[in-house]
């Protein structure tokens, strides 16, 4: 796991003897990413500068350092992530003198031999690359098809800048950091900016399962998918798996060991994350099975018993053999890492369980380099409640007649931003019934703030990849809404939380779950395996081979901390500071006096306005980070280190 950057100039605008210094300023934006070593290289010919930060996991010696050159001289690759089969790709490039023993330089000796789209297509992995071609002049950039590892780009000053995290761009001369407002009214939707966009003008999100190829002759690039989702969905759902619940257990069973196996590979010391849930306990079991020592196991317990899952992980690590450790953190303690989330995030990110999470790789980087996790299996095994709710709301919805709805959408503009209580339930009545179809249903289920809840005009609503049209085939709604956070909700909440809360400690966290394989199985199952017996049906059956079902049949339990409490509580000044009026009449994004009725009524207990003043109060904090108007933080006396790396 690493960090990388760069820029193609084609017009020398910016001073070719600064380009090394320009990249590895760049590069040392992301030394979180990389601890372990830097590398520079340009071509002031052809405007060309890479940098790179490196994490060691695979051959640690010199010969797995980056940028590195293919052994014809053609390529230049800067590549963050693992290629799990590497091995396989290696016996298939042989004979050939082979440097050492990473993955890295099977990738860019893939990339030499068969292109680059067809090496994409062989490669099963979780990366962000950029390969330059110094014979054609091109830049090609990618991203793994499922979206784990994060790659950004943009036009600025007449030249391509990439970062694996946007702040790696500010060292770039011609850098304006200026906001997008599109961009600001999405992330207060959904508490995350969601693809292609992010809160920087001009900067996008390349998609997953994309390549981006960018020439002096092409510069606005040239992007083309080398794997949809959706367009995989379709396929898988084409031909469905036929068989029994039990058989289909067998086959899933079978990709996940595979998967896990793969992912276990490392030169330094690895682990997992265990809630004891569904899927980390599948993912657990599976490392169990695969090697003869106990597998390393780590969870985060929280003082209050309605969002503690530290007892179950420790029932399921006890079962499996696992060597388990459970850091019991008191509010203070996940507090702690506030002040870190504006830079940890780098654009506004308002996952609650985004402290936690941080928490859990700071305590796990301690004992290990390496940590699996069971992400992924919500979005394509039925995991979350909201799936089969919104699907009977739209079947119910449906029999209205659509100039109803309509009547009722205008209702509901009509009634936009007010606080007064009858005109709020009257307006969330009308809302329910202004849909015009069950994607639209479906984004209400996963929005806080709304365009007409006192958004100033000049922030109206960008358009994202949850806006696009998406009809997969798929046989049920359900199915839908899961491909649609597949390709939205997962790759820019749960893997952005997750990779920014491991990187910032140098701890790499790997999905098998996501490999691509298990996801095409999931989207071939029929209705009756996917969502009935309350989802999950076929990965359940696998686990209860390993794991009895009384140590992990529960309720859904969210990993968050007890915020609307916090929030009442010890986070009630830190809060009070950044909701002020002032503050917000400064930065003119939201309406005060709504955030003011909000604020007023959650601190005063008579609603649970959590959910909604959360991304505000991110929004302002990241604000405040970026003014170097940060007000002081609860204080702590947690033993957690502030500089974002484990003692």
């Amino acid at each position: 796991m690493c960090g990388i950057a760069g820029f193609f100039d084609p017009d020398r605008r910016v001073d070719p003897a600064l380009y090394d210094d320009i990249a590895g300023a760049m590069a040392d934006r992301l030394a979180h990413r990389g601890p372990d070593d830097r590398g520079t290289w340009s071509d002031a010919d052809a405007g060309v500068a890479l940098g790179f930060r490196r994490l060691s996991i695979l051959d640690l010696s010199p010969a797995g350092a980056q940028p590195m050159i293919s052994a014809d001289g053609a390529l230049v690759m800067i590549f963050n992530g693992e290629i799990y089969n590497h091995r396989d790709l290696r016996r298939a490039l042989d004979p050939h003198p082979w440097r050492g023993h990473c993955d890295s330089e099977v990738l860019i000796e893939a990339f030499a031999r068969w292109g680059f789209e067809t090496t994409l297509k062989r490669v099963n992995g979780m990366f962000a690359v950029a390969v330059w071609d110094r014979r054609a002049r091109r830049l090609f950039l990618a991203r793994d098809r499922l979206g784990e590892k994060p790659l950004h780009y943009g036009w600025i000053g007449g030249g391509l800048v990439f970062a694996s995290e946007l702040k790696a761009c500010a060292p770039h001369p011609a850098w304006t950091g200026a906001l997008d407002h599109g961009a600001v009214s999405l992330f207060l939707g959904h508490g995350y900016v969601p693809a292609p966009w992010t809160i920087y003008a001009g900067m996008r999100k390349l998609a997953p399962g994309t390549v981006l190829e960018v020439s002096a002759d092409a510069r606005d690039g040239i992007c083309r998918a080398y794997w949809s989702a959706p367009e995989r969905a379709a396929a898988s759902a084409a031909a469905p798996f036929r068989g029994t619940v039990e058989d289909a257990a067998d086959t899933l069973q079978a990709l996940v060991d595979d998967a896990v196996a793969m992912r276990m590979e490392a030169d330094v010391p690895l682990g997992a994350f265990l809630s004891g849930g569904i899927d980390s306990s599948t993912v657990v079991a599976a490392m169990e099975a695969a090697r003869r020592d106990s597998v390393r196991s780590f969870c985060i317990g929280f003082p209050d018993d309605a969002h503690d899952e530290s007892a179950y992980a420790e029932n399921v690590a006890r079962h499996l053999g696992a060597d388990h450790t459970t850091l019991r953190v008191s509010e203070a303690e996940c507090q702690e890492v506030l002040p870190l989330v504006a830079s940890v995030y780098d654009e506004p990110f308002a996952d609650v369980s985004q402290l936690p999470t941080l928490v859990l790789c700071r305590l796990a980087r301690k004992h290990v380099t390496v940590c699996l996790s069971g992400d992924g299996g919500d979005e394509l095994f039925c995991g979350y409640d909201r799936y089969g709710a919104a699907a009977s709301a739209w079947r119910r919805l449906s029999l209205w007649p659509r100039p109803v709805r309509e009547l009722a959408g205008g209702a509901a503009r009509m009634l936009a931003g007010s606080e007064w209580r009858a005109a709020r339930r009257l307006r969330r009545l009308a809302e329910r019934h202004a849909h015009a179809g069950p994607e639209s249903l479906y984004r209400d289920y996963l929005t806080t703030w709304r365009p007409n809840d006192g958004l100033a005009p000049s922030f109206e609503r960008g358009q994202s990849l949850f806006d696009a049209p998406l009809d997969p085939g798929l046989p049920s709604l359900e199915q839908n809404f899961m491909l649609r956070d597949a390709i939205t909700y997962l790759p820019d909440d749960l893997l952005v939380k997750v990779d920014r809360a491991s990187m910032a400690c140098g701890l790499e966290v790997r999905a098998p779950l996501l490999d691509h394989r298990i996801a095409e199985f999931a989207w071939s199952l029929p209705p009756a395996l996917a969502i009935v017996d309350g989802g999950k049906r076929v990965l359940r059956t696998a686990l209860y081979r390993r794991v009895p079902r009384v140590l992990v049949d529960r309720p859904k339990q969210g990993f968050e901390p007890p915020l609307a409490r916090w929030l009442r509580g010890t986070l009630r000044d830190w809060a009070d500071d950044l909701l002020s009026p002032a503050r917000l009449m400064r930065h003119g994004i939201v309406s005060p006096a709504i955030v003011a009725q909000r604020w007023s009524a959650h601190r005063g207990g008579r609603r649970n306005w959590a959910r909604a003043v959360w991304p505000v109060l991110v929004l302002e904090a990241w604000l405040a980070e970026r003014d170097g108007t940060l007000p002081t933080s609860p204080p702590s006396t947690s033993p957690l280190s502030r500089t974002g790396r484990a003692a």
